[in-house]
């Protein structure tokens, strides 16, 4: 494997040497995510020690078949290892996309990015300790007087992963809107005005959100609130457009 380098806005690769970037960053990628999985398989009593933790000791996930036991767990071992290796996975992507940023671009798309694994990272941890515990108290005491309550553990981990990386996502609310600000889309001022409809997009996104109780959509609503002020604040004090992208869309608005 040809040693990676890293190559600026002004370099001009082949299609040969593209495709030979390309292919290295995936190897490093798949190495990084095979690593992560070796250790978390390895480690998958713990780990699966952590995600059972929010059912209490009153429930256990429940598997059917033969090979359920070991495909559960070789799955919640590989969701683990996604996200360890997250940082290396996102740099490979960064340093792949980087060159087609002029420096300008760069300037602006920097910031954001490093935004991304420490947001995504905080609304995992606010859905797992927040989100799913309130969520698994609702839904499994809901009528349980006409229901024998049995937890699958596929649909169980596959409810808990959901949950954590749309969560996880959402959480990306300032990275957006700061991206939006500094082009020149929007301006804070316009943010502010149109609060109330803002509010009302959170609450549609916590519904659309897993979870379809009526605690979990408040729980996961509060905070999208609180991302979008946030985002303001941020906006104000980061957020101006250079005197570039001004022109620019000053040129458009003219046009």
């Amino acid at each position: 494997m040809a040693k990676l380098r890293p190559i600026g806005h002004e370099d001009r690769l082949s299609v040969v040497e593209h495709l030979d970037e390309r292919r290295n960053r995936l190897i490093v990628s798949l190495l990084a995510f095979s690593v992560a999985l070796g250790l978390c398989f390895w480690q998958n009593h713990l780990i699966l020690r952590i995600v059972n933790h929010p059912l209490g000791h009153h429930h256990k996930p429940t598997t059917f078949g033969v090979a359920e036991p070991f495909t559960t767990t070789f799955t919640v071992a590989a969701y683990a290892a996604i996200l360890i290796a997250l940082p290396v996975l996102l740099y490979q992507i960064y340093a792949f996309v980087l060159p087609a940023f002029s420096p300008h671009e760069r300037r602006v798309a920097l910031p954001l990015l490093l935004m991304v694994p420490f947001l995504f990272v905080g609304g995992a941890v606010f859905g797992y300790f927040v989100v799913i515990p309130a969520a698994l108290k609702f839904l499994l005491h809901f009528n349980t007087s006409q229901f024998h309550v049995q937890i699958r553990a596929r649909d169980y981990y596959s409810f808990v992963t959901l949950t954590l990386i749309s969560v996880g996502v959402v959480f990306q609310m300032p990275v957006f809107i700061l991206g939006l600000v500094r082009m020149g889309v929007t301006t804070t001022q316009k943010l502010r005005r149109n609060r109330r409809y803002a509010i009302l997009a959170c609450a549609v996104v916590a519904a659309a959100l897993p979870g379809v109780d009526p605690v979990s959509m408040l729980l996961e609503m509060v905070p999208l609130v609180a991302l979008y002020e946030l985002s303001i604040l941020l906006a104000a004090a980061f957020g101006r457009p250079s005197a570039e992208t001004s022109d620019q869309v000053a040129t458009v608005e003219g046009s």
